[in-house]
């Protein structure tokens, strides 16, 4: 008759939940794979499923019941591992949703939005547009690969058990102000054009006051923006494929313990 402890019970229950506890809580923040589009049983059969894969490869587990205290302490320092490195990664989209965001607003199009349902709110056209080009190229460039490559290799930088060091929090912080600085240099060609036509027709007007400015301006201003726009396409990717290298690199660092 085969006879199960409870302590082995507890050390193949701690080997499945912890690990599943980072692994669902770094999908469901994370950039496409955590879509509100996505059903939830899609995403806790994805994280079970991943969990088994990487299970072997994990490492050590620390044998704790997963209802005592200890347990329950581990069970929420993994999910703020899993938060902070798809938080890492989510950002790199809100970059690129700001950045469109600042060019429908110069382009006349602040009140073009439509429902977003992923952050569940309204957001202009360009933004979506452009969010949804990177999207597709971040799928295209394998960048949900490489996202789940960073959630294996968080086992081996810091295993279950141990707490994200402190610097990992102000790397977070640190990168989410870099974003900033991101999302104005992929907007900074459009805002460049569109504040050089709003001088020439402010001259134009001044030179010719029985121009309707109101009449002409807008279609200009809307012109130059998609025409700035498609030109500013082809370094749209090499910039995002740069954002997501940089993002799983940032991803890895909060994690890391020191030296």
């Amino acid at each position: 008759m085969i006879s199960i402890t409870s302590a082995q019970l507890n050390l193949w229950l701690s080997t499945l939940i912890f690990p599943l506890t980072r692994i669902m809580a770094m999908i469901a923040s994370s950039p496409i794979l955590g879509n509100r589009q996505i059903p939830a049983r899609v995403k806790v059969g994805l994280s079970v499923l991943f969990t088994i894969i990487v299970a072997p490869i994990i490492g050590e587990i620390p044998a704790v019941a997963i209802d005592s205290p200890q347990g329950l302490l581990i069970m929420v320092q993994q999910v703020i591992i899993g938060v902070a490195m798809g938080f890492s990664m989510r950002l790199i989209f809100t970059a690129v949703e700001m950045a469109g965001e600042l060019a429908g607003l110069q382009m006349g199009l602040g009140f073009a939005s439509f429902y977003d349902p992923v952050n569940a709110a309204h957001s202009p056209i360009i933004a979506q547009w452009l969010g949804m080009i990177a999207a597709l190229a971040f799928l295209a460039m394998n960048g949900h690969l490489y996202m789940l490559t960073a959630l294996v290799e968080s086992f081996r930088l810091l295993p279950v058990g141990n707490m994200m060091p402190n610097q990992g929090f102000y790397d977070v912080a640190r990168w989410g102000g870099i974003i900033f600085k991101y999302a104005l240099q992929i907007s900074l060609p459009i805002l460049a054009a569109l504040l050089i036509t709003n001088i020439a027709l402010g001259i134009l007007t001044r030179a010719a006051p029985q121009l309707n400015l109101f009449a002409i301006g807008f279609p200009i201003t809307l012109a130059v923006g998609f025409l700035v726009l498609a030109l500013s396409m082809p370094h749209f990717i090499p910039m995002l494929d740069r954002l997501i290298q940089e993002g799983i690199s940032t991803a890895l660092s909060v994690i890391r313990l020191p030296r």
